[in-house]
Order: C-alpha cells, then sequence, then structure tokens
C-alpha cells in the first residue's frame, strides 16, 4: 500500500505461533569469532546445518546467551546469521569464544489470547555545568526487558507444562515466535508462570507466562 509515494508496511500479530526449546544437543566448543558481517564460528566437528537454531556462549557479552539462526555452514565453521561482529569496541578481536548447543526440539505455548511487553526503556545520566543554565544527558543502561502472555488455563496441554518445569528449574529456555508473516522472533529467557487462573465471571480462566529476556532477542525477516 502507497501512500503519497511512500510504501507503508503493516502487519498483524494474528496467527503467529510461540514455541518453547524442549530440547538441546551436546554443547559444541567454539574456538574463535571472526570480526565481520556475519560473525563465522570456529567449532570443530559442529554438526550443525544452516537452518538450526542454537544458543550461544560467549566471551563477549554483546553476544552471550542469544538464540542465533545457523547459516553458511561448513566443515569446521558456520556463520551467526543476522549478527554483525566488525565493530572491535563492542567485540573485542580474540574474545568471541565460548561454545553453542542446537536446539533440538520445540514445543508450542498454545491458546495464548494477549500479550505486553515491559522493559528496555533507555535511562539517562543528567548533569549540567555551573556555568550553563540547562541540563545536558548522556544514555547509560537501559532497563531489563520481558514479554508476558496471557495463556487460557489448561494445565495439560504440553507448553503449560514446559513452562511450569522451565517455571521451577529457573533454567533459561530458547523461544521462538514465528510470525503469521513468515518473520522469526528469537529470545532467551528465564520463564514465570503463575499456576492460578484467574476467575472472573464469563471471562476465560487464564494464567500468565512471563518472559525475562536474559540475551538480547534476534530477530528474522524470514
Amino acid at each position: 500500500m502507497t501512500l503519497e509515494g511512500t510504501i507503508i508496511a503493516v502487519s498483524l500479530p494474528n496467527g503467529s505461533l510461540v514455541a518453547i526449546a524442549s530440547g538441546y544437543g551436546t554443547p559444541v566448543a567454539i574456538s574463535a569469532i571472526s570480526n565481520a558481517n556475519p560473525g563465522v564460528a570456529t567449532a570443530a566437528s559442529h554438526g550443525f546445518v544452516d537452518g538450526d537454531y542454537v544458543e550461544v556462549t560467549s566471551g563477549w557479552s554483546k553476544l552471550t546467551d542469544r538464540v542465533v539462526r545457523v547459516d553458511g555452514s561448513a566443515s569446521g565453521v558456520f556463520d551467526l546469521e543476522g549478527i554483525d561482529t566488525t565493530k572491535t569496541n563492542l567485540f573485542p578481536v580474540g574474545g568471541g569464544a565460548g561454545s553453542a548447543r542446537k536446539v533440538t526440539g520445540w514445543t508450542q505455548l498454545a491458546q495464548i489470547t494477549g500479550s505486553t511487553s515491559s522493559g528496555g526503556e533507555q535511562n539517562f545520566l543528567n548533569y549540567q555545568f555551573l556555568e550553563a543554565d540547562s541540563e545536558k544527558r548522556i544514555p547509560t543502561t537501559k532497563t531489563a526487558a520481558g514479554i508476558e502472555f496471557t495463556v487460557a488455563d489448561d494445565p495439560t496441554l504440553p507448553g503449560y507444562i514446559l513452562a511450569k518445569e522451565a517455571n521451577d528449574d529457573r533454567v533459561p529456555r530458547a523461544v521462538r515466535v514465528t510470525l503469521s508473516n513468515g518473520g522469526i522472533l528469537l529470545y532467551n529467557a528465564y520463564i514465570s508462570l503463575s499456576v492460578i487462573p484467574s476467575l472472573t465471571v464469563n471471562e476465560l480462566m487464564t494464567v500468565q507466562v512471563t518472559l525475562s529476556f536474559s540475551g538480547d532477542p534476534v530477530r528474522y525477516a524470514s
């Protein structure tokens, strides 16, 4: 659709699917990651193929604990699709070594009726010089971020059971959102589940499933 020559692209979340990682492979050692776009990981006998999703642990804080998709897989190397590691002030040369483990299974978190995101707001340092008559500010950190899903209550569903397991063991899980337009959102998050359902007359009984991000989200257009 266009408006006065400007292309407008909008989409609805209807039909999107949310899935939680239900299994992982054995971690594979990464001896190095190049400063490139995308970053190329060196890992002997990694066994990954293009399209695999892996959780990455790295000496680079901007990369560690993120879930990424494998591309350009070859003997002893693979690309971290969409991950630009060229800026050496953020990704110091030689500091990217770590490990990767493949997500071997996904379980859908079904019957989601709504969601809200929170956090991610920019914090600032405000300061003023004695001779100045106005303040200035510098961006500092961003607040911790996450998503809360409202889910129709059914403790027999596999997604509910897996969310309950993640709530109890407090181990982060990969979460994949497949949008109706084919886009992919990837999170690595601690999952919390409120097991007591809402009880409101003439409304669905629901529970809250909360994702608290442990690494930066990754997004793919398709």
